[in-house]
């Protein structure tokens, strides 16, 4: 097949990604056709939905997957440039923060499984240690969600006055604290316990609970509470 018959502009109109979107909506696109349509275009030799769904199939056809590569890993397939590479990496992190802002401000928690689905298309995908909080009322109902901090690719430091001012700010009585390992290891650190046990300390000072503390890795998680080391 010649280029230009490879070449989008050459297909039917309902089998364009843009003219399909316009006239049947974006959740009639498949993956493969959303991702073209972040691309722009293909190289010489295929068309930009069959570069997309080449790209997809290295990932086994997962966006938290496709999240996790670089501008350089992107870079390694024929027809992907740095401009396309920001762009894709730019659309998953604003699929990534629209996540974040979608979770209701009142969210009542009954448990890790409820944490575990605020935060996991959060941080789960991160090739990067955050530290959160949620702060709850005495209702366990999550009033705020706030990143504390951001490192390195196994630890980040945490200012524990920071939680605290935050945490009296909203009269908060629980809070529950939330980090990834993006190595995927959900094991607690010494230093994970040992952080935990120095919050703990200077919440109770301020008549505020501890309720949990969230180790997130894609699809899983380690909870303080449920395995009894609180």
């Amino acid at each position: 097949m010649s280029y230009q018959q490879k070449s989008i502009k050459n297909w039917a109109e309902d089998d364009r990604p843009r003219e399909k979107l316009s006239l049947k909506g974006q959740r009639a696109l498949s993956d493969s056709e959303l991702l073209a349509i972040i691309m722009g275009s293909g190289s010489r030799s295929e068309s930009a939905v069959e570069l997309a769904k080449r790209i997809l199939d290295s990932v086994d056809n997962n966006w938290n997957n496709l999240s996790r590569l670089s501008v350089q890993d992107l870079c390694k397939f024929k027809g992907i440039g740095e401009a396309k590479a920001i762009s894709i990496i730019t659309a998953l992190e604003i699929g990534r923060r629209k996540a974040a802002q979608e979770i209701p401000e009142k969210t009542k928690i009954k448990g890790s499984t409820d944490i575990f689905r605020i935060m996991e298309g959060l941080m789960g995908d991160l090739n990067v240690e955050e530290f959160w909080v949620l702060y709850l009322n005495q209702g366990n109902f999550v009033i705020r969600k706030e990143q504390i901090s951001r490192g390195g690719i196994n630890q980040t430091s945490v200012d524990v006055r920071v939680i605290m001012k935050s945490a009296l700010e909203v009269f908060a009585t629980g809070i529950i604290l939330v980090h990834n390992h993006p190595s995927g290891n959900l094991n607690p650190s010494s230093s994970d316990y040992k952080l935990t046990a120095m919050i703990q300390e200077a919440a109770k000072t301020l008549d505020i609970e501890v309720l949990d503390h969230l180790i997130i890795a894609q699809k899983a998680y380690f909870s303080f509470a449920d395995e009894g080391k609180l």
